[in-house]
């Protein structure tokens, strides 16, 4: 018999991926709210409470109202939004994120579906901080891009309505406040003793992102080299479907492929991932091994939102990881 899921706030970005991976599955049977009581409260009550799972693809304080109109303890939520990423009571959905992550989102009936930029960041920071490589008292930098649908319906309207009402910019530098919503999870789920310093952005392009750890290795106690950076990331992604990390000889062939003589990267696009689960894990140094950049490719609206709540999805449901993740081209 198939699992019944309701999938609440299905019009947004998330929601709409996330119906598009259910699309086809036997295995699974979606409800939805009769258009002709959309606004009914006790209608959407109702369905919050009917179904075996419920993935909430909400702003916020929408998500945390969701939560409190389920009164079955049968109902196994995963949450889309930042609300419960680092609440009490609730399993951070990053399956990959340790040994024990994947076991632990099987017998939750609360999980919370990781930000896009902290699944990247997550990836490459938590290994080298469990591996005693990256003290949790150090000072760590993130810079990213993401494409405009991480900033939803209003800034992908900006983006790709132009001028006069929406914009013509390229690239958009953000979260200048240094008070990102995300920096929460970012420390707490790598074991940083402080926030990292975070500097998000946003280019014209729809989707894909590149998260980006920059590392001064002569200043770790150790001085590791990149190679040990390296190994720390093969090992805790070993055997995993959905994470790679690049070989050292892929990592060496990015850094040849040049455009003229300015040395820009031409090979490492954002939007390589698009519509997949996967996410691929990078180590670049230089000749002298002072230095390390450490990069995740994904596609925001895959491993970093839609993509990601499906695999938990078919974690909690006892289903196989890997139904739906996807998209169907």
């Amino acid at each position: 018999m198939a699992h019944t899921v309701f999938i609440d706030g299905e019009a947004g970005t998330t929601g709409l991926q996330i119906r598009d991976r259910l699309a086809g599955r036997t295995d699974l049977e979606i409800l939805s709210i009769d258009p002709e009581r959309r606004k009914d409260a006790e209608a959407r009550r109702e369905l919050l409470n009917a179904a075996d799972a419920v993935v909430l693809c909400l702003p916020d304080d929408a998500s945390r109202e969701a939560v409190s109109m389920i009164s079955s303890n049968a109902v196994k939520v995963v949450d889309a939004s930042t609300a419960f990423r680092t609440a009490p009571g609730w399993t951070y959905g990053f399956a990959e994120m340790s040994r024990t992550q994947r076991r632990d989102i099987a017998a939750a009936t609360r999980v919370a579906n990781p930000g896009c930029y902290p699944t990247g960041f997550i990836a490459l920071v938590r290994p080298l901080v469990d591996a005693g490589l990256l003290p949790a008292d150090f000072p760590v930098t993130v810079n990213a891009v993401s494409g405009y649908s991480g900033g939803g319906k209003g800034l992908i309207a900006e983006f790709e309505q132009g001028p006069p009402a929406g914009t013509q910019d390229a690239f958009r530098a953000y979260g200048l406040t240094l008070a990102h919503k995300h920096l929460p999870e970012m420390q707490i789920h790598t074991g940083l003793a402080h926030p990292p310093l975070f500097a998000p952005a946003v280019g014209r392009y729809a989707q894909g992102m590149l998260v980006e750890v920059p590392l001064q290795l002569w200043a770790l106690p150790g001085r590791p080299a990149p190679a040990d950076l390296h190994a720390a990331l093969e090992a805790a992604y070993a055997g995993e479907r959905f994470v790679e990390v690049a070989s050292a000889a892929e990592c060496a062939d990015l850094q040849k492929a040049r455009a003229g003589a300015a040395g820009y990267v031409a090979a490492l696009d954002p939007e390589a991932l698009n519509g997949s689960n996967r996410m691929r894990l990078f180590v670049f140094s230089g000749a002298d091994g002072a230095q390390a950049r450490l990069v995740a490719l994904l596609d925001n609206l895959g491993k970093g939102a839609s993509g990601a709540a499906v695999q938990n999805l078919n974690i909690m449901l006892g289903l196989d990881e890997a139904a739906g993740v996807e998209l169907q081209a």
